[in-house]
């Protein structure tokens, strides 16, 4: 017979297992044992009489039952922690800002920070908004910044997204560069030039075909993948080996022998926008995206130069009016 009352950590667990399809990685998401967690989805199915997983040696995947339950889940949990937060116990909301010294996700994190003190709000490191849609699916990340129009409409479908800023881009140099002397850097000095914008890795594919549409019919090469630089010394050194110029943002924190040069004729930009899980209830992000909106009104980020360029498919994504 049914149950008349559920315990929200049986939902919880068997959300995580419907989105991991994975014991052991929804084990590790929500940090318990994975017997107790295979325990926990026995029960849940023991109290509502019906089997929600097929389970085998090789793969887990949800019955038809496990389908009608999962929305269903997911809309108990979004309120439980809604009423928690209501009474000032919310969980800490976990907040990418992709990388460290990016100036965008930093400021709107500190402007959060000021307008509601009372909220914890962790900073995170993803490195593109690829890798961490799939954490906010999963339910690992609560908000990230990126190009929300790079998405793979899939990806998209899950979540909600608020337009922030136009962000100047610009190359960052190695100082020996024929270029590195100029105060900004024509688009058409790029032409000959191959520039790493990168390509290969599978958390920033939006911003690589950001490269590819802001270099099409320019002469300019996206360089192949290389492999991926994690820390500031990687970088600088894989740089000073190929010496190929990288794409960024006039943002870019500063390396080592090393020069962030704003790009002109056209002004290309990076439409960033703050991107969440749909259907996430948090006071914190409530302060997120109050900070976003403040920041963008006050500091002119949704203001585009006459000669700024974006992708006709931002244009049409992001809905933003000039």
């Amino acid at each position: 017979m049914p149950a008349h009352h559920l315990d929200p950590r049986l939902l919880r667990g068997f959300v995580a297992v419907a989105e991991e399809l994975h014991f052991t990685r929804a084990a590790l998401r929500l940090y318990v044992a994975q017997q107790a967690l295979s325990r926990d989805v026995r029960r849940l199915e023991r109290e509502l009489g019906a089997e929600l997983f097929v389970r085998t040696t090789r793969q887990v995947t949800l019955t038809a039952d496990g389908e009608r339950l999962l929305p269903h889940a997911r809309r108990v949990l979004a309120a439980q922690d809604e009423l928690l937060a209501a009474f000032g116990q919310a969980r800490p909301l976990l907040l990418d800002l992709n990388m460290p010294g990016l100036d965008t996700g930093r400021r709107v994190l500190h402007r959060a920070r000021e307008l509601a003190p009372e909220q914890e709000i962790m900073a995170r490191f993803e490195s593109g908004l690829t890798g961490a849609a799939a954490e906010l699916l999963a339910g690992r990340l609560d908000a990230s910044f990126g190009r929300y129009a790079g998405l793979d409409p899939a990806l998209r479908a899950g979540l909600d997204h608020q337009f922030v800023r136009f962000e100047p881009m610009a190359v960052a140099l190695p100082e020996g560069h024929r270029l590195a002397a100029l105060p900004a850097v024509p688009l058409a000095a790029l032409a000959g030039e191959t520039v790493y914008a990168g390509a290969g890795n599978p958390r920033t594919p939006e911003w690589t075909d950001l490269a590819h549409r802001l270099f099409e019919g320019r002469g300019i090469a996206v360089a192949p993948p290389a492999p991926l630089a994690v820390g500031a010394e990687e970088f600088e050194r894989l740089m000073a080996k190929t010496g190929h110029p990288v794409l960024a943002v006039v943002g870019f924190p500063a390396l080592p022998r090393t020069v962030v040069r704003p790009l002109v004729d056209p002004v290309p930009l990076s439409p960033v926008s703050l991107v969440w899980r749909r259907g996430l209830a948090h006071p914190a992000l409530d302060a997120v995206r109050r900070a976003a909106a403040e920041l963008s009104a006050g500091e002119g980020w949704l203001r585009r130069p006459e000669t700024g360029w974006i992708p006709a498919i931002d244009e049409a994504v992001n809905s933003v009016h000039h």
